[in-house]
């Protein structure tokens, strides 16, 4: 009866020793997916803004005030204008229905004046409801067309 008793308690023992050592790895696998998708969210904070186009920006202007955003369009011709002798530079972005005033300050891409190239310009809404621009990327056009050249 007594070897009985101690065959239960062993049993039962090694019964919780295995079910705190299951609950230990199930316990350590929530803990480091949870610490991964922590990582990757805050690694890739950019990468999960959304792009607007001009209008869908316009429209949404009062939301947007001071708010970080990405907006798409491409450069409006014979709008950009450089202050002299400094990499500040302003110009309209256009989606081919609305029109944005935007600021830069710092080097373009040549791309950035292709007229088939479609510019990301990522900023906020500033005084006078202009949109500054603290990065700008620039996709490359699906087929490379040749600017006409002045003859």
């Amino acid at each position: 009866m007594q070897d009985e008793v101690e065959a239960q308690l062993t049993s039962q023992s090694n019964q919780n020793r295995l079910f705190n050592n299951r609950g230990r790895m199930v316990l350590v696998g929530v803990v480091l997916l949870l610490a991964l998708g922590y990582l990757m969210f805050t690694a890739f904070p950019g990468s999960l803004r959304y792009y607007m186009t001009v209008e869908e920006l316009l429209a949404q202007q009062q939301e947007m005030d001071g708010k970080r955003v990405r907006v798409v369009g491409t450069l409006l011709s014979d709008s950009f204008q450089r202050e002299s002798g400094t990499t500040r530079a302003s110009f309209v972005l256009t989606d081919g229905t609305q029109s944005l005033d935007a600021t830069y300050s710092g080097i373009l891409p040549d791309l950035f004046f292709n007229p088939h190239s479609e510019i990301v310009l990522e900023g906020a809404f500033g005084d006078g409801g202009v949109f500054q621009g603290d990065m700008v990327i620039v996709k490359c056009p699906s087929k490379y067309q040749a600017l006409e050249k002045e003859t």
